[in-house]
């Protein structure tokens, strides 16, 4: 009898076991996580000189997790454990505004929060990172701050020149609004590997403009795109740096724009600098950084040292006010920049989300 009630909670623990394992594979494979490079695309990312072993690498050494805790732990205490402040006590005061009346002969940004921004420059659209629906794989994480969730893709121009993807994290690449941008969408802009996802999603591989590091592409007359380096990482699923992340410059007939993406410090920035002397406007990550990943995102005091070695005219900060990716107080990157602009003397634009900004 003992040896049977014995087997029966094997039985039962086994059980438990494979549906759990079942659950995973059904949950991980939903159109929304996408697909991993393959075919003529995979052998493509096999001659980049980025990707050695199996994934991309950053140009420097860099050490994703920099705390005793692994990644998966950082992660189950940052869900478990929020100090107080990571989210606003109020709704933040963001503008709802008729995008279609734009004028469509004036450069500027509007920006909805986090990292998407919709830029038009010389007459053309280019959205960037847009995140209108899920910031991670389900709904009821990463929740968007009180007054933030006011666009949808529904509320965008009818024209989407340029669809520009830094890298394919859920807060940069979500599934639900590039589906239904599909048909408004002329090109899609985005690292090398990440067009997977596009095709898979239905986009049609003519619309792809996919690059590695030191890339470019004339997009058309008088508008050209430079695939850049950033120090970060990438991945939708359980597989890590097997598409790249990058930055983007945009030289346009009126302004060159610096589309800074995820990135830690480094001396890409300085680099970069070197290539591209004279950048009308950089737009830089500020915010989620932590001690625990602290190669990966831009720290405070790292901020103003990547403004200065970019050189930049004007300088816009993002990847703030939207979400609690990390555990410092949500309006702390507010005050990051203020510091930044005081103590490198920067030109600084501070965006109101969803107010349009000229440039």
């Amino acid at each position: 009898m003992r040896k049977r009630r014995i087997m029966t909670v094997i039985y039962i623990i086994l059980g438990m076991i494979i549906v759990a394992c079942v659950a995973t594979v059904l949950f991980i494979n939903q159109p929304s996580f996408g697909r991993l490079p393959q075919g003529e695309r995979l052998e493509r990312i096999k001659q980049s000189p980025n990707f050695h072993n199996g994934q991309f690498h950053n140009l420097q050494p860099t050490q994703m997790m920099t705390s005793k805790h692994s990644r998966w732990e950082a992660m189950l205490r940052f869900l478990t454990d929020k100090p107080q402040r990571t989210i606003p006590d109020k709704p933040i005061d963001a503008v709802k505004i008729d995008m279609r009346s734009l004028p469509t002969d004036s450069n500027l940004i509007v920006w909805f929060g986090h990292s998407s921004y919709l830029l038009q420059l010389s007459g053309r659209r280019f959205l960037v990172d847009p995140v209108f629906y899920n910031a991670a794989p389900v709904s009821f994480v990463n929740k968007p701050f009180p007054g933030t969730d006011i666009y949808k893709p529904s509320d965008l121009p009818d024209r989407i020149d340029y669809l520009v993807i830094s890298h394919d994290h859920w807060d940069h690449l979500d599934y639900q609004t590039v589906k239904e941008l599909r048909n408004r969408v002329g090109k899609v802009i985005c690292p090398l590997g990440v067009g997977e996802h596009f095709e898979y999603w239905g986009y049609d591989k003519s619309q792809l403009v996919e690059l590695d590091w030191n890339e470019s592409s004339e997009l058309e007359s008088g508008f050209n795109v430079h695939c850049l380096p950033a120090r970060h990482f990438s991945g939708r699923g359980l597989q890590s740096n097997r598409t790249l992340w990058a930055s983007f410059m945009l030289c346009t007939p009126s302004l060159t724009t610096f589309i800074g993406g995820d990135s830690g410090y480094g001396p890409h920035f300085k680099d970069i600098s070197t290539h591209f002397p004279h950048i009308d406007l950089a737009i830089l990550e500020n915010g989620q950084y932590n001690e625990d990943w602290k190669y990966i995102h831009t720290m405070p005091h790292e901020l103003g040292k990547a403004a200065q070695d970019l050189g930049a005219d004007r300088i816009i900060t993002v990847h703030h006010s939207k979400y609690a990716l990390s555990r410092h107080p949500w309006n702390e990157p507010l005050k990051n920049e203020q510091d930044a602009a005081r103590d490198y003397h920067l030109n600084l634009i501070i965006l109101r989300i969803g107010l349009p900004a000229f440039l």
